[in-house]
């Protein structure tokens, strides 16, 4: 693809995004909205009818023998899902479970079409998922595995991560080459093949479901209403203040549902390039720059001014955006301009720097991690759900 093309492709992006957030009022924004209203109703009824497809048993799902467990939300991107992933990978792995992460590897770089054709053509059967982990080392980069399953299976050791979009085929091999007895299905609630015994629903607070709106006039892959198939909900990005309106919500369409709510909390600031870490206290009152391209680049940036950072700028891409060295050029001249002492990104951009960029100004990440707030014994029981699941009792 030129990269004519790739930067239309991401101006439509961009623009897409707006008009679904309300930041375009335009005539011509107003008509756009029209059309993907019309695209959603599409999407609304697609989802619908698979989801009663298997309901129906007219598809199946296809047990694998183990424990599945599947993490995922009803609206695209941004709902803090990765530490939960990480969180919940590493209590099953400390209570004894041979763990293995499945992910699509979103956006990773993916096995050439003219190979697909030939394995189609040819019979031939297709290559196994990629190991991006072996629970010993760390395979693959994150552009072939993916930015979340490259930042999985480095800081998670001991824990099998696999990319593959085939995740019964995933999930077999998980077990039959590791000897695997727990699945977590990441971002795996729309995948019906692969059936969880426990579907853990994320639900981001400040955001819960964007405009109302299925994709791709909103941010919703199905209709709220499915909160009914969660067995935990887990309300993220928490400032610690009950929502009852929310809760309320999740309750009318899922009762008797247990809450557990969280936070992400910022924990150092991890140079790239070297192993120099800091505290946190290490940004106040320092002039910095900052680059993300994540979904709801707000929290970091809030997260930069709340810990005493004075930012200078502030550069925003799409989701999982591919930097270039063009972006590198702009970004480290306005550093220099500006006079930044240093720049900030995140953890899961970090991941897509390349190794040896030449940085005149030293570039950081900030390690965050999840911190339950409230429901911890909920927590603890779906763990314990999971490792014994003949003596888990739910308290009278």
């Amino acid at each position: 693809m030129s990269s004519w093309l790739k930067r239309q492709i991401n101006t439509l992006e961009q623009y897409t995004v707006d008009v679904i957030f309300g930041r375009r009022e335009d005539i011509r924004a107003t008509l756009y909205a029209a059309f993907l209203q019309a695209l959603s109703l599409l999407f609304n009824g697609i989802a619908q009818a698979r989801l009663w497809l298997y309901r129906q048993r007219i598809l199946h799902d296809q047990p694998l023998g183990c424990l599945v467990v599947v993490v995922g939300n009803l609206t695209v991107g941004g709902t803090g899902k990765t530490p939960v992933v990480e969180k919940f990978a590493r209590a099953l792995r400390d209570r004894g479970r041979k763990v293995a992460i499945l992910s699509r590897g979103y956006k990773s770089k993916a096995p050439p079409m003219w190979k697909k054709w030939w394995y189609w053509l040819s019979h031939t059967s297709e290559p196994p998922p990629r190991i991006v982990s072996d629970g010993q080392r760390v395979l693959l980069d994150s552009e072939k595995a993916g930015d979340e399953p490259y930042m999985l299976a480095r800081n998670l050791p001991g824990v099998i991560v696999l990319v593959d979009k085939n995740r019964v085929k995933a999930g077999a091999y998980a077990v039959k080459k590791f000897g695997c007895d727990t699945l977590v299905l990441d971002d795996g609630f729309q995948y019906l093949p692969l059936k969880g015994r426990l579907n853990l629903l994320l639900v981001d607070k400040t955001n819960p479901f964007g405009n109302g709106h299925l994709l791709p006039r909103g941010i919703l892959r199905e209709p709220i209403k499915h909160l009914k198939r969660a067995s935990y909900v887990f309300l993220t990005k928490s400032n610690g203040q009950r929502d009852s309106e929310l809760e309320d919500l999740i309750h009318r369409h899922n009762p008797g549902v247990d809450i557990i709510e969280c936070a992400h909390r910022p924990q150092y600031l991890q140079h790239f390039g070297s192993d120099e870490r800091h505290p946190l206290e290490f940004l106040r009152g320092k002039n910095v720059g900052a680059f993300s391209g994540i979904a709801v680049p707000e929290s970091f940036e809030k997260f930069l001014s709340d810990l005493g950072g004075h930012m200078l700028f502030k550069r925003r891409f799409l989701d999982h955006y591919r930097f270039t060295y063009d972006d590198f050029v702009a970004i480290f001249s306005e550093a220099l301009e500006k006079k930044a002492e240093f720049i900030v990104t995140t953890e899961k951009d970090a991941v897509r720097l390349p190794d040896g960029l030449p940085c005149p100004v030293p570039i950081y990440y900030l390690r965050l991690e999840i911190d339950i707030i409230r429901g911890a014994a909920d927590f603890d029981e779906a763990v314990g759900r999971i490792c014994f699941p003949e003596t888990a009792r739910r308290p009278a």
